[in-house]
């Protein structure tokens, strides 16, 4: 009986407030600060047992190796959403009683986007707090254009959709990192590190015709 009087309330709280509309891209941005944190803190355990060469590398590298575990989980995070969105949802599918397609939203995709607005913020604070150790002046634009932009669309539900189409560019961060990876242990003259660079450019080239042709079918056939 105890365990159910604590149990309502708090499914109230959630369902009530937390993921309430109005409350959803704050809960989201909150979310997504979280897990920057827990997997900034699990990336430091784990390597520490995992990887020989992570405890002897200087303390900024270590940092460095944290957050891009971090960038590499918030891209994986973000691309799989967008796939998602973009071209299995029916969220914007051609449905011509849901309204224009750039107006259209969700509480999943607000959500989504609330979390990767939270790993922006997080991420920016590292950058500013550890200038320039972890980027210059470059990172921190790129970093502010990308929140204004995506808080933009969590915010009034509006071109979301080319928002995560945008987005789906995160697919080649992960192989950006492991790269890094590579070089910090010294296996840059390793064939690993030569197939990476080969995936990499692959992967940017199908990633961007892909985006350029549905981008251009997509919006022909709004126009019609």
């Amino acid at each position: 009986m105890g365990i159910k009087s604590y149990q309502n309330p708090a499914e109230l709280l959630v369902k009530e407030y937390l993921l309430a509309d109005s409350f959803i891209p704050y809960t989201s941005i909150i979310c997504g600060i979280c897990a920057y944190k827990m997997v900034y803190d699990l990336t430091q355990l784990f390597s520490s047992v995992y990887f020989k060469s992570y405890p002897s590398l200087p303390k900024i590298q270590r940092t460095e190796w944290s957050n891009r575990s971090i960038s590499t989980f918030h891209a994986m995070f973000v691309t799989a959403m967008s796939l998602y969105f973009v071209f299995w949802s029916n969220l914007y599918s051609d449905n011509q009683y849901a309204g224009m397609v750039t107006f259209r939203s969700s509480a999943l995709s607000t959500f989504s986007l609330g979390a990767s607005v939270g790993y922006f913020l997080a991420d920016l604070g590292m950058i500013i707090w550890f200038y320039p150790s972890l980027g210059g002046m470059e990172y921190v634009l790129h970093h502010l254009l990308s929140l204004a932009a995506v808080a933009y669309s969590m915010l009034t539900g509006e071109g979301q959709l080319y928002t995560f189409m945008v987005l789906i560019s995160e697919t080649t961060t992960p192989g950006i990192n492991l790269r890094w990876y590579l070089d910090t242990v010294g296996m840059k003259r390793s064939k690993a590190y030569l197939v990476n660079g080969v995936v990499i450019f692959v992967a940017w080239l199908l990633e961007y015709s892909c985006l350029c042709i549905y981008f251009i079918t997509s919006t022909c056939t709004m126009i019609k």
